[in-house]
């Protein structure tokens, strides 16, 4: 028998009846399994049976009134299945839930009053990616760097950042999500396509496609570049879920550059982040926008994932790490060392300052790449990202301490 070998969970019985009835409509796939109820455990007999009648695809349908219990189920038939493609169907008009399913591991997030034409679209898209092969190095971490304020050096930290995972680990990519792309000026390369091009032919793109729109940048470093020239790209959660499950399939490692973005798109980066690189410096502005800034991103479902990078670092006399996390109300997790003779020429010739061993600010990023690389994973898809305060700060902890004025900091 021809088509797709699709199975169908919900909670609803009348849904059920429904969604074989949208299949059926679809032409291209068969109804193999379909169950009330979802599984609970590793051992559960749904699961067996999933798999026993050779399912290609599992749809999940997703009632609002209890969404947590379906993204369970699809973190279940993730876990204990392989080479299965998990649809969700579900509400658009709520984005953490949208965002939950694809972090979970659903490939496709559909509208739950939608028609069979848009169940065959995901199944078009299902047939045309899954001779594709796929990365054996599993999901990749994906890491978003955005600025405090305006300057504050998010490119240059998530370009050297990205440079020197690839040197260490290899299977990394640079996606520009920034509002005028500069990641392309600082590695000296000149796209033809970037994230616009792939947010447009999200209804076609699979692995060969996403190839053709990335840049080779030197040491192998992959680039989806940013616009060239001023868009208002503003892409929903379903879309940018779509793509990014696409991307951490692809390769090991993705660093975004977020930049000075602060918007709807920034939150739902945040959501699919393991975790988000607030930069900033130790100045007034810096610190109170990073404490603003840490609140809007966290209102989303990132909980727990942002940390904070001191960038142009240069130690202040009685004012602590403590301070500074008082301040934000953010984690700090680094602090790059002020190297503005190094870093102002390597951007002007779009050579990462990260190729010159010999710079501290050099082996800083190293050391912060291989932190975010070696960090043990929580159960909420987030890091144990702490930073290791130094035996000098600890002395100091009892001097003298550099106050924020409440009426500055409009506190």
């Amino acid at each position: 028998m021809h088509g797709i070998a699709v199975s169908l969970l919900t909670e609803d019985r009348e849904r059920l009846g429904l969604l074989q009835h949208r299949l059926e409509a679809t032409q291209m796939g068969r109804n193999v399994f379909s169950h009330v109820g979802f599984p609970a455990a590793a051992t559960d007999a749904i699961l067996r049976q999933i798999q026993d009648v050779r399912s290609e695809v599992v749809l999940v349908d997703i009632d609002p009134g209890n969404v947590d219990r379906a993204i369970r189920a699809i973190e279940l038939i993730r876990a204990t299945t392989s080479d299965i493609a998990i649809f969700a169907i579900g509400e658009m008009n709520h984005p953490p839930s949208i965002v939950a399913a694809m972090r979970a591991g659903a490939g496709e997030y559909i509208e739950r009053s939608a028609t069979s034409e848009h169940l065959a679209d995901a199944l078009n898209r299902f047939t045309a990616t899954r001779g594709k092969v796929r990365s054996s190095t599993g999901r990749a971490r994906v890491f978003t760097v955005t600025n405090a304020k305006g300057g504050a050096g998010a490119t240059t930290v998530a370009v050297n950042t990205a440079v020197a995972l690839q040197e260490t680990h290899g299977s990394v990519l640079l996606v520009d999500f920034a509002a005028l792309g500069h990641a392309a000026l600082h590695l000296n390369v000149r796209p033809s396509f970037g994230v616009v091009d792939a947010l447009q032919n999200l209804h076609r793109l699979d692995a060969s496609l996403l190839e053709g729109l990335l840049t080779p940048c030197k040491g192998g470093l992959q680039l989806l570049a940013g616009p060239q020239q001023p868009v208002n790209v503003t892409p929903g959660a379903a879309e940018l879920a779509r793509l990014f499950d696409l991307l951490v399939s692809s390769f090991r490692y993705v660093v975004v550059d977020c930049s000075a973005r602060i918007d709807t798109t920034a939150r739902l980066l945040c959501d699919l982040s393991n975790a988000v690189l607030v930069v900033a410096q130790t100045d007034v502005v810096s610190l109170w926008s990073a404490n603003r800034l840490r609140t809007f991103l966290e209102e989303g479902t990132g909980r727990d994932r942002v940390r904070l990078v001191l960038n142009r670092y240069k130690k202040i006399p009685g004012f602590t790490d403590e301070d500074v996390e008082t301040a934000t109300n953010a984690k700090l997790l680094w602090k790059l060392p002020n190297n503005y003779q190094a870093i102002a020429p390597a951007i002007d010739k779009g050579t990462p300052v990260v190729f010159q061993a010999n710079e501290d600010i050099s082996r800083s990023f190293r050391s912060l790449a291989a932190t975010l690389a070696e960090a043990a994973p929580s159960s909420e898809g987030s890091l144990d990202l702490a930073y290791k305060h130094d035996k000098v700060g600890a002395k100091e902890k009892g001097a003298r301490r550099l106050l924020i004025s409440p009426l500055r900091a409009g506190q």
